[in-house]
């Protein structure tokens, strides 16, 4: 039988995590929607980035360290994943796993950790062609299908990708405030993405993950490195010889730096990974970010 997704997600999860770090990220999350209605639910140690005044002194004295309230949600909140699935992101990853794999680990710890807090979580995921959109629901079953998918829907066959059409579907047809997570290719986004993310941005909580390429000048040269925008096979004398390389990463980063001005000049946090174990440390990233932009 197939391993179930969202199982792969939590493995990570659990083997990379100890359990006070667990506890930090699920209140990093919990913290990032601004005006939550929160219910007092119980205490557990104080880590460093909690808020003084969450910390319960009586509680402290008597226990001889730092504890804090912890808080749950008294009304659910809406989580939605908008996943690039096209064919690029079938691609090998900086790592050397499918990007797919990467955007399905940051879609499922998302996801997952949304869920705990009894939240809602839908999908938005789509290439150049066509966009399809999965209804906001709150059960694992219902995330483990997200999950998959995801990973059907992102083939080397597919089509090219369009983000842009993905997030306009959201701006002609959500009016509900969101948390948004994008998970997207690692290509620069046009300027003209600027407006529409800042319109995005002015309503919704929005946190942006690129998944990077991997390097075909770093390709063992006995193994066949193709581009998946047109299949094309690329010679290992090109790959190989140094001024290509040189010339390759030097339009990496100038892409990178145009991709991270058209968020930083939208006000999106961002970050890039490379691996799907990359993404633990990088979703809690965005999610400090975040919850200390919302102060």
């Amino acid at each position: 039988m197939t391993t179930r997704l969202l199982t792969r997600v939590k493995s990570k999860l659990f083997v990379h995590s100890r359990r006070r770090s667990r506890n930090v990220l699920e209140g990093e999350f919990a913290s990032v929607f601004h005006g939550r209605s929160l219910d007092y639910d119980d205490l557990r140690d104080y880590v460093p980035g909690d808020e003084v005044r969450d910390i319960d002194w009586k509680a402290t004295a008597r226990h001889t360290s730092p504890l804090v309230r912890r808080y749950v949600a008294t009304r659910k909140q809406n989580v939605m994943l908008v996943i690039d699935t096209g064919r690029g992101m079938a691609a090998a990853a900086r790592g050397g796993e499918p990007k797919k794999s990467v955007a399905i680990t940051a879609a499922g710890l998302v996801g997952y950790l949304a869920q705990r807090h009894g939240d809602l979580v839908g999908l938005v995921r789509g290439d150049a062609t066509s966009t399809v959109a999965h209804e906001l629901r709150g059960s694992e079953a219902h995330l483990e299908r997200l999950l998959r998918a995801i990973d059907a829907a992102t083939t080397l066959d597919g089509e090219a990708s369009n983000l842009a059409a993905q997030l306009q579907w959201i701006v002609r047809n959500v009016r509900r405030r969101l948390l948004l997570l994008v998970v997207a290719d690692d290509v620069e986004l046009d300027t003209a993405l600027s407006d529409l993310l800042r319109r995005l941005h002015v309503q919704h909580e929005i946190l942006w993950l690129t998944v990077e390429d991997a390097d075909p000048t770093s390709v063992d040269p006995d193994r066949t490195a193709v581009d998946v925008a047109d299949h094309y096979t690329i010679p290992t004398f090109v790959r190989t010889n140094a001024a290509v390389k040189a010339a390759y990463a030097q339009a990496v980063a100038e892409r990178t730096r145009a991709t991270n001005a058209v968020l930083d000049g939208a006000g999106i946090n961002h970050i890039r990974v490379g691996s799907s174990d990359d993404v633990l440390l990088a979703v809690f990233t965005l999610l400090e970010r975040q919850r200390r932009a919302s102060r």
